[in-house]
């Protein structure tokens, strides 16, 4: 990613100028992104081919102020933190079911940045941790009054994050080896056509918020502002459209 295209992206997540390569520069990136950029499956609803490369996801989420997924999201995201002078790799994690089943390899892509320590970093993950989360201890992060940690299982990290009754749920399996974003395109492309997939099943469009989180789906929006939430049912298509672009900012969904 060049300079012009890293400066463009930095307005776009909301940021006036970009930041060091430090590890605090690196949490301002994260939780701005997420604030800024929504996790959503739009374009597999709609029937749109998703390409990874930088040149068709910097044009849709940078120029044309849309969302992603995980291989859209962490991979762009990838190529400005190598652009900034981040040492950083893209990993493929498999993602726990509620069975405790885990999905197969490169279901989810995420990364791993080495800046004063070792770091998950995910802006692809929905509800997740808001700044990167230390890969070299297994103590609790505590951010915004949530817990998340990272723990090491017979040579594999798992990422887990704590519920409101005090237990752990694991949420996704991942290990340290780098991974070329070609590695990914089968698992993509599963996700865009697979009736079994469940990013085929409904739409949704999420982001976070100062207050907590705001989230389209088909029939309802949620309004999530600390522990109070809100549900407010959607009538028509006309109504998802108007919430998309009013909340979102998509006006083309």
């Amino acid at each position: 990613m060049d300079a012009r295209r890293a400066e463009r992206y930095a307005e776009r997540i909301g940021l006036s100028r970009l930041p060091e390569a430090t590890l605090v520069g690196l949490a301002a990136l994260q939780e701005a992104h997420l604030r800024a950029v929504p996790f959503e499956n739009l374009d597999i609803h709609a029937g749109r081919r998703i390409v990874l490369d930088e040149d068709h996801l910097f044009d849709k989420i940078v120029a044309r102020g849309r969302g992603g997924f995980c291989y859209e999201l962490n991979g762009l995201l990838f190529e400005l933190l190598a652009a900034l002078g981040y040492s950083v790799r893209r990993i493929s994690a498999r993602v726990y079911g509620a069975e405790g089943n885990l999905s197969p390899p490169y279901d989810h892509l995420a990364l791993v940045v080495d800046c004063e320590g070792q770091w998950l970093v995910d802006v692809g993950f929905g509800d997740a941790f808001v700044a990167p989360l230390s890969l070299t201890t297994a103590e609790p992060a505590r951010q915004r009054d949530r817990e998340y940690r990272t723990t090491l299982d017979h040579g594999h990290l798992d990422y887990a994050s704590k519920t409101p009754d005090g237990a752990w749920a694991p949420q996704y399996r991942f290990t340290l080896e780098a991974r070329r974003w070609a590695e990914f395109e089968p698992r993509c492309a599963f996700h865009q056509t697979s009736p079994d997939s469940h990013f085929t099943q409904k739409r949704v469009v999420t982001r976070l918020t100062e207050a907590g989180r705001l989230t389209l789906r088909d029939e309802r929006l949620i309004i999530t502002e600390g522990a109070r939430v809100t549900e407010v049912p959607i009538g028509s298509e006309a109504e998802w459209r108007k919430h998309l672009e009013a909340r979102f900012g998509i006006d083309t969904p």
